[in-house]
């Protein structure tokens, strides 16, 4: 893969991956009037934790590259 395509990758995957749990949320709400409050902060919080990981990397990456110049 060219440099940089595969966080760009997963950022598109966690995006929609995001979309569709939020849609699958509001369709378990509708049914049930029931909101699974627990439920929706673990998996946000799991998601914005692997972003917040890829960017930590890449800023890792980028600052190592500017140092070896």
């Amino acid at each position: 893969m060219s440099k940089g395509l595969f966080s760009k990758a997963i950022v598109a995957l966690v995006v929609c991956i995001n979309i569709l749990f939020s849609a699958s949320v509001l369709v378990i709400f509708y049914k049930t009037s029931s909101e699974p409050v627990t439920l929706i902060g673990c998996w946000f919080a799991f998601t914005t934790g692997e972003l917040w990981l890829l960017a930590t990397i890449k800023k890792a990456k980028v600052r190592k590259e500017s140092q070896d110049g």
